[in-house]
């Protein structure tokens, strides 16, 4: 007998899991935000973050499998943090 073959539920190297319990977490923290409201800062973070988060994983993970995938993530990554230098300066 031999398995079946499982099917591939990855989209650029991150799991299927991954984006959605981000996401869900933000929400639950944004809503909490409602009950204290001096605590909201921290679902705003946690938002902004996910997708940080989610190129560090790409990046990480995929370096043995994908090195260009990897690479993109990085120079994201680095292009998210050249932004936030350049507001720093304006």
């Amino acid at each position: 007998m031999s398995a079946e073959p499982r099917p591939d539920t990855e989209l650029a190297g991150l799991p299927a899991w991954l984006y959605p319990l981000g996401f869900w977490v933000g929400v639950v923290l944004l809503a909490l935000g409602l009950l204290v409201p001096s605590a909201v800062w921290v679902g705003v973070v946690w938002v902004a973050a996910v997708p940080v988060l989610a190129a560090l994983w790409v990046a990480l993970s995929g370096w043995r499998t994908d090195r260009r995938l990897s690479v993109a993530a990085l120079l994201a990554l680095a292009g998210l943090g050249l932004v936030v230098v350049v507001r720093q300066l304006l």
